[in-house]
This record gives structure tokens, sequence and C-alpha cells, in this order.
């Protein structure tokens, strides 16, 4: 008996150390990847430095320039190439793409905002038509970005960010910092596969932070798509799949209101989900409008489409409520 209760207690010690060699290589292969994710966010900030120097003529490419630092000059005539002062525009970071639009009111395209001043810069795709001025959290265009993923991806943001074709999700914790000081506006831009657009706008929308669960608020709607995301005109539909108030759910992280199951699972895209929803941007691209499936879980606005029509092209973009273009506030897109 002695003997036996020996080896159980050995057996059970090396369980338990295997169990904590995993939670360990868990742990460190997170942290591998967040590392990764900073070096690629380093590495594509400094890719656009390049870029944006070269468009502006800001330096001339000097060969082997890390062994001619050193080195005098032949002539001492031609300066070093150097970055531009504070002034220049590559280190002056605008809160949001409406600051860059009243300094510069540039054409649309990526730039680096810097949304408070102790935060890392970051790149944002504005679109300065339409009024100008937005700042975009969100696109979907050709289904080249699978947006079923984890919460980590939501988090921090995926995608591609360099041409105004690319697919991407700006990322909760950059939403929520956008949108953390004063009101402003959302602008929901929606086609379909005939090329017909429509759009909804929401005042005052707001994403908490992440110890909430990046829970979403907004105000008073208006456009012509109808207000799917309060759930539509029928109050026992608006009890079930409104998105105001929920929490932000993605499939290893289920934070909604469905008992039985997981929405995030089930529609192929994280986002605010009820019981589930009346609309989902982030769900499965399904190619030509109609489609059929087990799950309503295509890119959905209802109140326009219905929830068995995935639409092609859907852009959502912010900016502050003071901010007025000159054909209003509801004016839509220009083409």
């Amino acid at each position: 008996m002695p003997q036996l209760v020996f080896i159980l207690i050995c057996h059970a010690l090396t369980l338990l150390q295997a169990s904590a060699g995993e939670e360990c290589q868990s742990y460190e292969m997170s942290k591998l990847k967040e590392e990764i994710r900073m070096l690629n966010n380093k590495l594509l900030i400094g890719e656009w430095k390049v870029m944006h120097l070269r468009t502006h003529r800001k330096f001339r490419l000097v060969p082997n320039l890390e062994l001619q630092e050193n080195k005098p000059s032949e002539n001492n005539t031609e300066p070093s190439p150097t970055l531009p002062s504070t002034g220049g525009s590559l280190l002056v970071h605008d809160k949001d793409c409406s600051e860059l639009y009243d300094r510069l009111k540039p054409v649309s395209g990526f730039y680096r905002i810097k949304p408070k001043p102790l935060l890392e810069p970051f790149l944002v795709y504005c679109d300065m038509d339409d009024g100008g001025a937005w700042t975009v959290i969100q696109k979907r265009i050709n289904g080249k970005v699978d947006f079923d993923r984890k919460w980590e991806d939501y988090k921090n943001g995926f995608g591609n960010f360099q041409s105004s074709k690319d697919e991407f999700w700006l990322g909760n914790d950059h939403i929520h910092v956008l949108l953390s000081d004063g009101d402003s506006v959302m602008k929901i831009d929606l086609t379909d596969w005939k090329g017909g657009k429509s759009y909804a706008m929401y005042d005052n929308f707001k994403v908490s932070d992440e110890k909430d669960k990046y829970r979403l608020y907004y105000g008073m709607y208006s456009g012509q798509a109808g207000d799917a995301l309060s759930g539509g005109a029928n109050m026992v539909e608006q009890w079930s799949a409104s998105h105001n108030g929920m929490q932000f759910s993605t499939r290893d992280q289920d934070h909604d209101r469905y008992l039985q199951g997981s929405c995030a699972a089930e529609n192929k895209g994280g986002w605010w989900y009820n019981r589930c929803h009346a609309a989902n941007l982030n769900g499965r691209f399904y190619r030509g409008g109609e489609y059929k499936a087990k799950y309503d879980n295509g890119i959905v606005w209802s109140t326009w489409k219905g929830l068995w029509y995935s639409l092609r092209h859907t852009v959502m973009k912010v900016r502050p409520s003071s901010h007025m273009d000159s054909v209003g506030s509801g004016g839509g897109p220009t083409e």
C-alpha cells in the first residue's frame, strides 16, 4: 500500500509539472505574438515614413549611408539627409483625420494620427471626400481578408493598410481611443452587388475600453438604410437584436445574450451581438448578394436588404460631431 501511494503521488506531481509547463509555454507564446505584432507595426510605420519622404522629396537616398556617416564629405557642400523638423509633415501627429483635414485638406489615403499625447501614432485611412475629415475604422470590399478572428486580432486590428481597395479592422483599442473625447458621428456606407448605395448615421457613437469588453453606445439614427443597429421597427426584434449597449464578442470570447450558443462563432466574425443581430458588417463575404447558409452570417444590414443578402462593400467611418460638411450631415457620398 505505501508503494501504491508513493506511485500515485509521483504521478500527480508529474501531471502538475506538465500542466505548469504548458501554461508557461502558452504565456511565452502569447508574449512572443505580441512582440511580433509590435515589430510588424513598427515596420509598417517605417515603410510609410520612407514612402512619405520620397513622395514629398524630404531626403535624397545615399548608397551605403551607414559606412559614410563618419567620413568627411569630399566637397562639404551637400548636407547629409536628415528628418524634417517638428514643423514638417512627417512628425506632426494630428489627433484624427478631421484635424488633418482642417490643417491641410489632403487627398484621401493612409496617414498617421495620434489621438492621445502618450500613445504611439498609428496608421488610419482618411476619407477626405464625402465632406472630408472621416477616420475609417472598417472596410469590406473584396473578401480577401478573413474577419472570422479571435479577440486579440480585433483588439489590435488586422487587414491591409496600403491602398484604397484594402480591407481592414482598425482595432478596438484604437477605436475606443478615437471616440473617447467628445461626441462623434458614425457613418456607415453600404453598397449592394448592383451598385446601389445607401447609408446610416449615428450620433454620439462610443465604444468603451477592454475592461468593459468594448461595449457599444450610440444616439439618434438618420439616413436611408434604416436603423438596423437598433434592431429595426419591431419591438420584439429590438429586444433581441438591438446592438446598443452590447459588448463585443469573438469566437473565443463570447459576451452576447444568446445563451444557447455563440453568435460570433455562428456568424463568422466579431461584432456587438445581442441574440444575435439585425446588422453584422463583419460577417462572411458572400459573392452575388443573396445567399443560403445554416445561419444568416453574411455581411448584412437587415433594414435595407434583409438578413439573407450579403453586401458587396461597406465602410464604417467616424468624425467629430462639430465638423459639418458643405452638403450637410446626411448628404451621402458625392459619387
